[in-house]
């Protein structure tokens, strides 16, 4: 006679995990675009360092020099000006308005993305400035400050469009906006130099000043940021930003 077969028990399914998920990791793409920006910067702070005299992107910096020589009137001269005031005092208004906007969305992680580009930014310029200490072209057109390398007014604007666009425009959304950016920083490049108040080198290196600070600081920012995306109602990874954008 046989007993009654025995069945194991049956293993219950394992409860489901509460953890929160894990921040987004970044891509390494910002990344890597941000740090050839930044030793495009280095390369040509090096040529100006090496050969103060006679820096090794000067003839090309003569050349556009001349064909920038003028006349300085006319409609051109009115969107030199507003470009060159875009980038001053009033260049002020625009980070301040993302600061307010920002703080009333109540946006944290956004607010010290932009607050840390902005700062490390302009302490990178300035220290560029400082250290390369390159003179200006002679006789320029608007009030100027000490260093022509690298381009303050460019780099200012390369680092706002980037940050700005990266923190307020959905990643499907993008490609439109980079494209009105670089022509933003295009035009402020013009403007500097139209004005005499840089050499072509100069706003180049600004604007990969610019670029390179605010696409490796968004690459280190990415995982904070990923944090407030289910309140946005999207995903702010890195790797979506370049590619779809």
């Amino acid at each position: 006679m046989t007993g009654t077969p025995t069945h194991a028990p049956v293993a219950s399914a394992p409860a489901p995990s509460r953890r929160r998920p894990s921040p987004t990791a970044p891509c390494s793409g910002p990344l890597v675009l941000g740090v050839v920006f930044l030793l495009v910067t280095a390369v040509l702070a090096a040529t100006v360092v090496a050969r103060p005299e006679r820096p090794l992107p000067q003839p090309l910096d003569d050349i556009w020099l001349r064909w920038m020589g003028g006349p300085h009137d006319g409609p051109y001269a009115v969107v030199a000006t507003l470009l060159d005031w875009l980038g001053g005092p009033l260049g002020v208004v625009v980070p301040l308005g993302l600061l307010v906007f920002l703080t009333v969305r109540r946006r944290w992680p956004s607010l010290l993305t932009l607050l840390t580009t902005y700062l490390v930014g302009n302490f990178l310029v300035q220290a560029l400035k400082l250290g390369v200490d390159r003179p200006r072209p002679a006789d320029p057109l608007v009030r100027v400050d000490h260093g022509s390398f690298p381009s303050g007014h460019v780099a200012g604007t390369a680092l706002l469009v980037v940050i700005a666009v990266a923190l307020l425009v959905p990643s499907g959304r993008r490609r439109g906006w980079w494209a009105a950016g670089a022509l933003l920083a295009l035009a402020m490049m013009w403007s500097r130099t139209w004005l005499h108040a840089h050499w072509l080198s100069d706003t180049v290196a600004g604007a990969a000043t610019g670029a390179g600070t605010a696409l490796v600081l968004w690459w280190a920012f990415t995982p904070l940021l990923s944090r407030e995306a289910p309140a946005r109602g999207r995903e702010p990874q890195a790797d979506r930003r370049l590619g779809n954008g």
